[in-house]
């Protein structure tokens, strides 16, 4: 009798391997079965929120099931990251993480998640070049007006942001570094504000994505100077890249990535890759992301990852030269 259980709990061990293959795959294959939720880290209205709301209708097109946005915005998007991070790794949530709470927040604070061993990166699915703006009123037609005025006056301009980390700040910290100037950073709670204050004529300038600003722009209301991307945006051909305005090597732009939970299984991400490859390609999607001021895209997991790790090189060096740290 005790030879018998012993051969069957041998037989159980082996078979254990075996039935959880059998197990995920049939996961896997009639995966999505009920609706899956979609985190957004910022309040709604923004871009992050509007991209992920675009995306999910494609998606829930594709797979046939909802796709349910499911807001948890504050810390800099930092809640919904980790929000995302506890929940199961069964590919029914997913987060739309950008630059901020992906790559600048853990270099700044303490947040409560791991990116490497909380998440498994799935594709870059956006890129937007920022723009630096200033009110109409402002003196400085060029970048170069801008600059000289800044060496001559060091500390006398401001910059607006949305506080430590944001792409507002780094963007006043990366010009100071390139161009060797010293510009006093003013915080807001959040970028609306800051832009309201630009058009009031309280800031010199501020390093702003592309929605917050263009209607302005078109209005004639701000003058843009200066485009963070390596090359111009066909969103905004009129505008120079940094490097046409005379300083060379500033590339610094926002991006939008998926994100699923660590342990979710790989049929389950391949079944995202697949999805995302066809939605991020619609050309409806491709042309409303556009009127955001963003390139829709779908890379491959290893491609996302080097693009991950470039991303947190480049900040990380920027956040220890500038002694950049969080509230």
């Amino acid at each position: 009798m005790k030879t018998l259980v012993q051969s069957r709990l041998t037989i159980r061990r082996l078979l254990l391997p075996f039935l959880c293959f059998v197990s995920v795959t049939a996961a896997a294959q009639t995966f999505p079965s009920r609706p899956i939720k979609l985190v957004v880290t910022y309040p709604p209205g923004g871009s992050s929120d509007l991209m992920a709301r675009i995306m999910g209708q494609k998606l829930s097109v594709f797979w046939g099931q909802p796709v349910v946005i499911e807001s948890k915005p504050g810390a800099a998007g930092s809640i919904g990251m980790e929000f995302t991070a506890r929940q199961p790794a069964d590919g029914y949530t997913f987060v739309v993480g950008n630059l901020g709470p992906a790559a600048v927040n853990p270099l700044i604070s303490k947040v409560p998640y791991s990116m490497d061993k909380d998440f498994i990166p799935v594709a870059l699915t956006a890129t937007g070049p920022n723009i630096l703006v200033v009110p109409a009123s402002s003196p400085f037609k060029t970048l170069a007006d801008m600059l000289a005025a800044a060496r001559a006056n060091p500390g006398s301009l401001n910059f607006g942001t949305s506080g430590p980390g944001s792409m507002a700040h780094l963007g006043g910290e990366l010009i100071m570094r390139q161009a060797g100037i010293k510009m006093t950073g003013v915080a807001y709670k959040g970028g609306g504000l800051a832009v309201n204050d630009l058009l009031a004529g309280h800031l010199h300038m501020m390093v702003s994505d592309a929605l917050p600003v263009s209607q302005f722009i078109k209005t004639g209301k701000l003058r843009p100077l200066a485009i963070t991307s390596a090359k111009r945006s066909p969103m905004t051909p009129d505008i120079p890249t940094f490097a046409e305005a005379g300083l060379p090597g500033l590339i610094a732009e926002n991006w939008w990535g998926v994100f699923l939970p660590a342990g979710t299984p790989q049929a389950v991400v391949d079944s995202y890759h697949a999805a995302l490859d066809k939605v991020m390609a619609d050309p409806d999607l491709k042309e409303r992301f556009a009127g955001l001021g963003v390139e829709a895209m779908a890379t491959s997991q290893d491609e996302f990852r080097t693009f991950l790790a470039a991303e947190t090189a480049k900040y990380t060096k920027l956040v220890s030269d500038n002694r950049i740290k969080g509230d």
